[in-house]
């Protein structure tokens, strides 16, 4: 089995990044495959909203923007269950999920929302103050992920007061992803 970590914070080495390793880290020990992806080390350009929003992401199931979009939906769809990782700015998930998020679904139109049918995942949000915004980008990004066909397995509040209890307990909910 094999989870594709996905995080969506520019800073590789803070908190967000701590909590998609320490999630892999678990996933390793149980014996399975982890891989993670940096979002913001790929070029995901906005949705341009072609054709009034009616465009080749709804009639194909395919975008006409070129960059490295189809290839991460690629990597997703490979995999077996999906590990979602995000900074919450200003109560939401962050810029790089959104644009990411947006058009995911819209291609998903196409598929009729079956490509992702209970496919596992499990949803992290990541805040450095004090913490107020992270259930609310959670709510978010599961609104996100349901809408498609992803199981939740797991969300996860992760601040800088409760990461000494949380990241442990990353570690162990990887070892149990696919139980």
């Amino acid at each position: 089995m094999k989870i594709l970590a996905i995080q969506t914070s520019p800073n590789h080495e803070g908190l967000t990044a701590e909590t998609a390793k320490r999630t892999i880290k678990g996933v390793e020990e149980a014996g399975h495959e982890a891989e993670l992806v940096n979002l913001n080390d790929l070029v995901i350009k906005k949705c341009k909203a072609c054709e009034g929003g009616w465009g080749e992401c709804r009639r194909k199931g395919t975008c006409i923007l070129e960059d490295n979009f189809v290839d991460l939906i690629d990597k997703i769809l490979e995999a077996d269950g999906l590990v979602f990782t995000t900074p919450v700015y200003w109560w939401d998930i962050s810029e790089s999920a959104k644009t990411f998020l947006d058009r995911m679904r819209r291609i998903e139109t196409y598929h009729e929302f079956k490509r992702y049918k209970d496919k596992p995942y499990m949803g992290i949000a990541c805040a450095g103050g004090s913490g107020n915004g992270a259930a609310r980008a959670l709510y978010l990004l599961e609104e996100y992920l349901k809408s498609i066909g992803f199981k939740n397995y797991d969300l996860v509040t992760v601040t800088q007061v409760n990461r000494g209890h949380k990241l442990p307990m990353l570690e162990e909910a990887g070892k149990n992803f696919f139980k």
